[in-house]
């Protein structure tokens, strides 16, 4: 299903660049180089999926720090922002992603929730996972760089 390159075979094209290393990062814990890599790609774009995504790898670079109120504030706002591309979108499964945040928000969303050492223990780091039967082939980031979604 992929090429050497990283991106699809036909009839789809590769994924973009960024979105790639977007993905690698964030699957090896480097949550703010991801968020930073997706930056510029969403500045040229507005794209509002790539916006969900960039807010989402936020959420676990507060995960990280041990920072609760970070995660809900993050993860809540990647709810949003990636609702409208379930069930997928550009190779992942956006209703996995969601389900995730939505347990991390219950670990976090309580009056007295673990923060530090505590929360990075129960935190599931969950990896993004690129699949070709998940793309619609309508997403304007494989086809205009400057077009939003």
């Amino acid at each position: 299903m992929f090429d050497r390159q990283g991106g699809l075979t036909s009839p789809v094209r590769p994924f973009p660049a960024e979105y790639l290393q977007f993905v690698e990062l964030f699957n090896a814990g480097k949550y703010w180089e991801s968020h930073e890599v997706l930056e510029g790609p969403w500045r040229k774009n507005r794209s509002p999926f790539y916006k969900g995504m960039i807010i989402y790898a936020s959420g676990f670079v507060h995960a990280q720090r041990g920072n609760p109120r970070g995660v809900y504030k993050q993860l809540r706002k990647a709810e949003r922002y990636l609702h409208p591309y379930r069930p997928y979108y550009m190779g992942v499964d956006v209703d996995r992603i969601l389900a995730h945040a939505g347990s991390c928000i219950q670990l976090v969303g309580g009056p007295d929730p673990p923060q530090g050492d505590a929360l990075r223990r129960i935190i599931p780091f969950q990896r993004l996972e690129l699949d070709a039967s998940l793309v619609r082939g309508d997403e304007p980031e494989f086809f205009d760089e400057t077009a939003g979604g």
